[in-house]
């Protein structure tokens, strides 16, 4: 059974705030690491918002997860100013390295691969993201570069 606690300090952190289900879902996520469906219910609960508008929101923006992940997100942009700055040969690379495909978790459950719409950085194409670290001109090379410093973190912190 989940410590339901920390969504209760949570909620309470944003109840002067006048639309505060974004921010709350953000902290609770960043705190449980996904929006399993005992948190939802509870964030229902909690702020009196039907859980069926919870859950729109929740599954609607793809910077949240109802599924557990890997610790460490890696989101590669699949946009077209990054596709022509070879974001292709980049992923290809990382999904070789993490030995991966996309929506795929690795086993040691560091490591989870997605696509992600545009970060808004095209002017350093092709970007990555890992949890909330930005990274740009990226080769094949420099991308499992920082992969490997992510697992070396990852596996001294386990």
């Amino acid at each position: 059974m989940q410590d339901l606690k920390k969504v209760d300090e949570i909620v309470k952190n944003y109840s002067m705030t006048k639309t505060p289900l974004i921010y709350i879902l953000k902290d609770v996520q960043k705190e449980y690491g996904f929006l399993s469906e005992t948190l939802l219910t509870r964030v229902a609960k909690m702020t009196n918002i039907p859980l069926s508008e919870i859950y729109g929101v929740a599954t609607f923006y793809s910077l949240f997860t109802t599924e557990a992940k890997g610790k460490y997100i890696v989101r590669c942009c699949n946009n077209a100013p990054c596709h022509v700055k070879g974001s292709k040969a980049v992923l290809d690379k990382i999904k070789e390295y993490l030995g991966l495909e996309m929506n795929e978790t690795t086993p040691d459950g560091l490591f989870t691969l997605e696509f992600t719409s545009c970060l808004g950085l095209c002017a350093v194409a092709p970007v990555m993201m890992i949890n909330d670290e930005v990274y740009g001109n990226l080769t094949p090379e420099k991308a499992v570069s920082i992969l490997k410093d992510y697992k070396m973190k990852g596996l001294a912190n386990a």
